[in-house]
């Protein structure tokens, strides 16, 4: 049984109404050890929603840690929205607070996020996606002091025909040098169940990338609901620990002062 929900936002996020303590209660009411909140922090989004009041998330989750304490394991997290021309805006940034966790996370490509339709038009859906991998690997490189990457194959949920003709196999090449990147530098890879929540019938990133990151000797593989409200914390965590299992995973992770502790499924 997974007890460790690595992915999950509060009210501190622009796209959450959630009280953090209600989060907080129902992962004890789950009888999980151990929650890291990974609200997002994401400079530079056209609109300018996603700011995140650093100094008040530490206050208040700071509290919240001390009282729940003694039933509870409560981890400090962002969810950085990676473009590459931040790297210097991040490197401040963890300069100056000692979060648990980083996950860098790709949702905008070229000033669009795939979340509106006019990041679809005029081209196919596949090269759309190519696109967005390309973007992906072009974050990392650009800045590689993050955990773990988030959600891989975002851009699928947004999709106009999302995974019905989405396959690892036809963007191969690209997402293999993700991975390789990832593996040679360190970096994890989670696996995010909100692609259940979404209706795509499977997680991201697809099984098939989750067993290719493997094949390559990635080890290092968080679990997240990326829950923002507390009906959603853990989803489908029992199917995650299927998939896991069958894409070869013994272990998944969990990070604390952002080192790795390995967990048996």
């Amino acid at each position: 049984m997974i007890i460790i929900d690595s992915h999950m936002h509060s009210s501190f996020s622009s796209d959450s109404q959630a009280d953090p303590e209600e989060m907080i209660k129902q992962a004890i009411h789950k009888r999980f050890r151990y929650i890291c909140f990974t609200d997002h922090l994401e400079y530079d989004y056209p609109g300018g929603q996603f700011h995140l009041d650093v100094d008040q998330y530490f206050k208040t989750l700071g509290r919240l840690k001390e009282k729940y304490a003694s039933e509870i394991i409560l981890n400090i997290g962002v969810e950085l929205g990676l473009q590459p021309h931040l790297k210097a805006r991040f490197e401040q940034l963890l300069s100056k607070y000692s979060f648990d966790f980083i996950i860098g996370s790709t949702h905008i490509v070229n000033r669009i996020d795939p979340y509106y339709p006019d990041f679809f038009l005029n081209r196919t859906e596949k090269d759309a996606y190519e696109e967005y991998f390309e973007c992906v690997y072009q974050n990392v490189q650009a800045f590689s002091d993050c955990d773990v990457l988030g959600h891989l194959d975002y851009v699928v949920r947004y999709g106009p025909n999302r995974n019905r003709f989405y396959t690892y196999a036809k963007h191969k090449d690209i997402i293999d040098e993700i991975l390789k990147y990832l593996i040679d530098h360190g970096i994890g890879l989670e696996i995010n169940t909100s692609g259940f929540r979404y209706g795509l019938g499977h997680p991201s990133p697809h099984e098939d990338v989750l067993e290719r990151y493997h094949e390559l000797g990635g080890e290092i593989i968080t679990i997240g609901s990326d829950a923002h409200s507390p009906e959603y914390f853990s989803y489908e965590f029992t199917k995650a620990q299927n998939i896991l299992k069958s894409c070869g995973f013994s272990y998944y992770t969990y990070f604390k002062e952002r080192r790795p502790e390995f967990v048996k499924l």
